[in-house]
């Protein structure tokens, strides 16, 4: 036998031992990302964020009775403008332009309108959360803690817990849990906990569509003939 041989190919091998321990080693110990990394990627992914359009399966659980009812629809959000559509049998429309909410019941044939005035931005911190949201403005308006980066739907995730730092918001929203996709930083999920009852809902986002093409029509308030129009106060 070569022994000159046989040494180098035992130091070769023990060189791809070293290697493969080193590279299983670091992928144990890698941690998740800091979440000065992942605020700072959201600010870097805000700037190229135009519009989004996906659909939407909201679960509500009411914890008192473990119940759960699903229903599903679309959302469509372009710059600060929204359209929240969600499918029957509990059927209702959601829509964010500039200033205004509507919120529209087909079956009440009545579309209530809401003036946001200077609640703009407390309303825009929530409705639109994620969504081209830079990371600059999530610390403004939650208190974020990270909690790893878990596979989501067959996704890569970065998961946040979002505690609002209003107290108006606070006194209806316990917390928010972002599951954030690292491909696209847009939602995949969102659980969002009611304040004192315990109450949840699950929003799962599918069928993601990062600045699709969005026309204006889409975010113009039109309603069927005969519709109802109120102005709730407060």
């Amino acid at each position: 036998m070569n022994l000159r041989k046989l040494s180098s190919t035992l130091a070769f091998s023990s060189l791809c031992a070293l290697l493969a321990f080193g590279l299983t080693a670091a992928a144990q110990t890698r941690g998740p990302l800091a979440l000065d990394s992942i605020l700072q990627k959201l600010d870097e992914q805000a700037r190229s964020f135009h519009s989004v359009s996906a659909k939407v399966e909201r679960t509500k659980v009411t914890v008192v009775v473990n119940d759960r009812s699903t229903d599903t629809g679309a959302i469509f959000i372009r710059g600060d403008k929204m359209l929240l559509r969600m499918d029957p049998p509990d059927a209702r429309t959601v829509l964010k332009t500039e200033d205004n909410l509507y919120v529209f019941n087909p079956g009440l044939e009545r579309v209530e309108e809401y003036n946001l005035g200077k609640n703009r931005a407390l309303v825009d911190q929530f409705l639109l959360l994620g969504f081209g949201t830079p990371g600059k403005q999530l610390e403004k308006g939650y208190r974020i803690k990270s909690l790893g980066q878990p596979a989501l739907f067959d996704k890569r995730t970065v998961e946040l817990e979002l505690i609002p730092k209003s107290q108006r918001v606070l006194n209806q929203i316990s917390k928010v849990d972002l599951w954030l996709d690292e491909a696209t930083w847009l939602p995949v999920q969102q659980e969002v906990y009611e304040t004192g009852s315990g109450d949840y809902s699950i929003i799962h986002y599918s069928e993601v569509a990062r600045n699709a093409e969005i026309p204006d029509s889409k975010f113009k308030p039109h309603w069927p003939k005969g519709t109802v129009k109120v102005k709730p106060q407060g």
